[in-house]
């Protein structure tokens, strides 16, 4: 299989179900976001932040895949053949379970923080914005157009992503520097 296919040259893109869509279209631009998201998270990854939160992050990147699959198949029709392409509440209770237990790591919250501190927990405060961004893309598109999961992962996503750098910089022994 090559890499180049051509049949995006003229700015156009595929959708699952084979609908052929500006690449300039909001679910685009929507699950374009996501796989920005995923792309940081790999950079996250590379910059070391310990094997657990490296596990967990491995772990969101397959499920980005996952919700990236589900936005563009606009007719719902691949989770029926694909299972690994559903996200579901359990997915998102996982998300909770690993901010809570990485939220024992942590000093209570008493004022906002600046991002930053070491570079993999700069790095994971750059993918909490890139996630919300691409929650307000999906947002836009309604919400009778994406399965409600979607959302509520994204915004359960950028909660982890928070409470993961400031993990990885409590780990560190770097402390927060507060607004």
């Amino acid at each position: 299989m090559k890499i180049y296919t051509k049949t995006g040259d003229k700015g156009e893109t595929g959708l699952f179900d084979g609908t052929r869509v500006s690449k300039g279209d909001p679910l685009v631009d929507a699950y374009g976001e996501v796989d920005e998201v995923n792309a940081w998270l790999g950079y996250a990854r590379a910059e070391g932040v310990g094997a657990e939160i490296a596990a967990m992050l491995e772990h969101l990147q397959r499920d980005l895949f996952a919700l990236g699959a589900m936005l563009a198949d606009p007719r719902h029709r691949i989770a029926v053949r694909v299972e690994k392409a559903l996200l579901g509440e359990a997915d998102v209770a996982r998300l909770e379970g690993w901010i809570d237990t990485l939220e024992t790591g942590v000093a209570p919250l008493q004022r906002f923080i600046l991002a930053g501190g070491t570079r993999a927990g700069a790095v994971l405060h750059l993918a909490r914005t890139v996630c919300r961004r691409a929650e307000r893309r999906v947002v836009a598109l309604g919400h009778e157009a994406v399965d409600p999961n979607v959302l509520i992962f994204l915004n359960r996503l950028s909660d982890l992503l928070f409470v993961m750098a400031r993990a990885v910089n409590a780990r560190a022994g770097v402390a927060e520097t507060e607004w």
